[in-house]
Order: structure tokens, then C-alpha cells, then sequence
């Protein structure tokens, strides 16, 4: 019996229009966001109004949880501990393993990218510099709808305390009172402070709020569904967000030197996250794009998720042919993916031309899912073409920055005049005068 044939779309970059069908290909149907506003819009006014008492009533409409109190929906540091300790020692082993990498890549950041107080002194005795300090409490979401992901955990709570945050709280949807094992031995083994067993736009509201039991955040951190990501964009202003995190993307650039069975199951990593999720080829070989193809087609059957997999695959994937790695690597930067693989004989020759990406991947050995585990890199990353503006989630999102400023007597002479000179001239007098008040007669 043949394998099944999956319809993959298909572009050349010398077609005519290829731009504007790339661009249309990459955004996503609107369809329900109107539906989701307004629905997020009534839980979050019901969690700021009711409190504790709404999210119960959520929780149980929701996640089918009937309790009593918000009390019974929290998670022990002992329970998290116990759990941690209940995993097999393969489990045990990898999410040590994990959890170090992702600690030491953030402890680097934090030093190589400034996430520290400095100052100078200037001739005249004037001190200028920073304050960098870390926020007090920061929320983490983690998904565990359609999976759980004690990745999530790690990715999110390491770099918080590594930043030096005092108080980590996580919320986790558990559908039917199904607690993942992992997912509460990572919060263990992050140093995650207190979990609460809650998710949906309900959860959001609770970080953002506050209510009797689930304390305010500064923060909220990390990806979820379409009325996650509603609720996180509505109460941005209340506290800040990372980002607002979109159906998961891999855009592979290839040579066609490396072997297509890879290729094709890096392309599923993506696919089987959603069926939203978007996986797209660049290749100037069309012979390598048909062997992609035959190995998609070939490979398919086998994979659990591969319903998923199918739909994400017809709907958004790309299989798109072009000239050759130079302008593979302009169309990748007008894609600015979320995740970049570079499956190159010379990957960091090609590196060297993006400039817009969440996460580069190098070389034929370097797989994504890689980097979603244990490379140690955060693999909470901009999706949607904002990887033109915005970064991974790192230590420098959990620190705020205060400017220092000492001006000496007289460090204030000579900058006294210049800041009575500019406030005069914005008509701005009072300004004027404290400057002109602290200058010599």
C-alpha cells in the first residue's frame, strides 16, 4: 500500500507575485479573534470583580475541577519535590541535565548583556549611571491543554531567578485534574515558589488582579492559546508581558546536502505542535525539494501526532524553490522566523546574512528540538515576523534599569546654563529657574 500524499503548497521565488503570496501565506485567518476578545474581555472583568470566587466557577466550566476554595487548586514546594523525586532516573537525569544548560547559558547572558548596575565619574565630580534591579514576583504560564511542557517551566523560571527574582508564581491548567510529573518536578527544580493548579484567560487575570489567594505579579511570562495570548495583550499596562506568542513556526534554509528524512521530520518538530503551526522549506534544488517531499509522504504514517501533523502541513507549510542561498537568505529575513535552520555545508557563511530570526540553528546536526529541550538557550521566542523587533525571552526581561544621576556643584554650573537655555526655549520657566536657582552669582 503507497504511502499517503500530502499536499504541500508549493512557490518559486521567480514566480511572478511570489512576494505578495508569501506574505499572505505567512499570516494567519482571522476567523474567531473577535469571538476570543469578547470572551476574554467577560472572564477577566469576572476574575477582577469576583476574585477567588470566579475562578473557582472557571475552573470548573473549564477544566471540569469542582472545588471549593482557589486553596485547593495550590501546589506545595514538597508536592513539586515529590514529584521530582517519583521520576524514573532517565527522566530524573534529563531534566537535570536540562535544567543546568539552561541555567549556565542564562548566567552568561546575564554579565554579556549588561543585566548589571554600573556607573562613571565624570571630571567635575558628576556620577551618571545605572540601577539595574530585578522585578519583585513574576507569573509564568505553562500550556497543558493539548501537552504539557516542563520545558515551558524550565525556559521560563530559570532566567527569572537567575535575574534575581524574589517570588516565582506558576499557573497550570490540569483538564480533569491530570497533573503532569514533570511539569510540577521542573517547577521543583527551577525554584518555581508557588503553582497554582489554574489556566485560560482566568489565570491571566489572577496574575494580573490579584485576588484573596493568588497574589499580583509584576510580570507575566510564557506562551499559551489564542485567549491566553487575548487575555495577556488586555492586561499589558496592568503588568508587563513577554509577548504575545503566536502558533509555533520552523523555516529550514538547505543546500540539499543534507538528508531530506531530517529535513522532513525537522519540518514535523513544528507541524505537530498545532495545526496552525507553519514549517517551510528555502532550497535552490528542486530534485532535494521532491526527496523532501517523498520523505514527508514516507515518514508520515509513523508519527502519533499525525493528524496534526497532516493538517498544519496542508494548510500552512511551503515548499518554496529559489535561486540560491543568497536569496534564501533575504527571504528569510523578510520571514524573520521564529525558529532558523541553517542545514548548510557552511552554515555560519550563511548566518552571517540574517539578521532577522528568533533562534539560528547551525549545521546539519543542530535540530530544533534541541534547542526547544536542552541546548540551553531560551526557546521562548517571537513568532509572527516580530522577530524584525523583538528577542528571545532572557534574563534582561525579568530586570528593570533606573538611571543614577549626582551632579556635583559644579557639574551643575555647567549644566545648569544648558538646561536653562532648552527650558526657556520650551516655555517652560519653572524648569528654568530650579537650574538657574543652583547656579554661582
Amino acid at each position: 500500500m503507497s504511502a499517503p500524499q500530502i499536499n504541500i503548497k508549493r512557490l518559486n521565488s521567480q514566480d511572478a507575485g511570489f512576494k505578495e503570496t508569501l506574505l499572505s501565506s505567512l499570516s494567519l485567518p482571522m476567523g474567531d479573534d473577535e469571538a476570543i476578545d469578547l470572551a476574554v474581555a467577560r472572564i477577566l472583568a469576572q476574575v477582577q470583580s469576583q476574585g477567588d470566587e470566579a475562578l473557582v466557577a472557571l475552573t470548573k466550566q473549564f477544566d471540569r475541577l469542582d472545588v471549593a476554595n482557589v486553596s485547593d487548586l495550590v501546589l506545595t514546594r514538597a508536592e513539586l519535590e515529590q514529584a521530582y523525586l517519583d521520576l524514573s532516573p532517565e527522566q530524573k537525569n534529563a531534566l537535570d541535565i536540562a535544567a543546568v544548560r539552561v541555567r549556565a547559558y542564562h548566567e552568561v547572558q546575564k554579565v554579556e548583556a549588561g543585566c548589571h548596575s554600573w556607573e562613571y565619574v565624570e571630571a567635575d565630580g558628576t556620577r551618571l549611571g545605572q540601577k539595574v534591579t530585578a522585578l519583585d514576583r513574576v507569573g509564568i504560564y505553562v500550556p497543558g491543554g493539548k501537552a504539557a511542557y516542563p520545558s515551558s517551566v524550565l525556559m521560563n523560571a530559570i532566567p527569572a531567578k537567575v535575574a534575581g527574582v524574589k517570588e516565582v508564581i506558576m499557573v497550570v491548567p490540569t483538564p480533569d485534574g491530570a497533573r503532569n510529573p514533570l511539569v510540577l518536578a521542573a517547577a521543583w527544580l527551577a525554584g518555581v515558589d508557588q503553582v497554582f493548579t489554574i489556566g485560560g484567560a482566568q489565570a491571566v487575570g489572577a496574575l494580573a488582579y490579584g485576588t484573596n489567594t493568588v497574589p499580583s505579579v509584576d510580570k507575566i511570562v510564557g506562551p499559551g492559546n489564542a485567549y491566553v495570548a487575548a487575555a495577556k495583550r488586555k492586561v499589558f499596562g496592568t503588568v508587563g508581558i513577554d509577548m504575545i506568542a503566536g502558533p509555533s513556526e520552523i523555516l529550514i534554509l538547505c543546500d540539499g546536502t543534507t538528508n531530506p528524512d531530517w529535513i522532513a521530520m525537522d519540518l514535523f518538530s513544528q507541524a505537530e505542535h498545532d495545526e496552525l503551526a507553519q514549517s517551510i522549506l528555502l532550497c535552490p534544488d528542486a530534485q532535494f525539494i521532491e526527496r523532501v517531499q517523498e520523505s514527508i509522504n514516507r515518514l508520515l504514517p509513523e508519527m502519533p501526532r499525525k493528524k496534526v501533523i497532516e493538517t498544519s502541513l496542508t494548510n500552512r507549510a511551503l515548499l518554496i524553490q529559489v535561486q540560491d542561498m543568497s536569496e534564501a537568505c533575504e527571504i528569510a529575513n523578510a520571514i524573520a522566523a521564529e525558529h532558523l535552520e541553517i542545514c548548510t555545508l557552511e552554515p555560519r557563511k550563511w548566518a552571517e546574512q540574517i539578521r532577522h530570526a528568533g533562534a539560528i540553528f547551525m549545521g546539519n546536526y543542530t535540530s530544533e528540538s534541541l534547542g526547544d529541550y536542552c541546548a540551553g538557550p531560551n526557546h521562548v521566542l517571537p513568532t509572527a515576523r516580530t522577530a524584525r523587533f523583538s528577542s528571545p525571552l532572557g534574563v534582561y526581561d525579568f530586570i528593570k534599569r533606573s538611571s543614577m544621576i549626582e551632579v556635583s556643584e559644579a557639574g551643575a554650573q555647567t549644566l545648569g546654563a544648558v538646561a536653562s537655555t532648552l527650558a526657556h526655549g520650551e516655555g517652560l520657566q519653572a524648569h528654568a529657574r530650579a537650574a538657574e536657582m543652583r547656579l554661582k552669582k
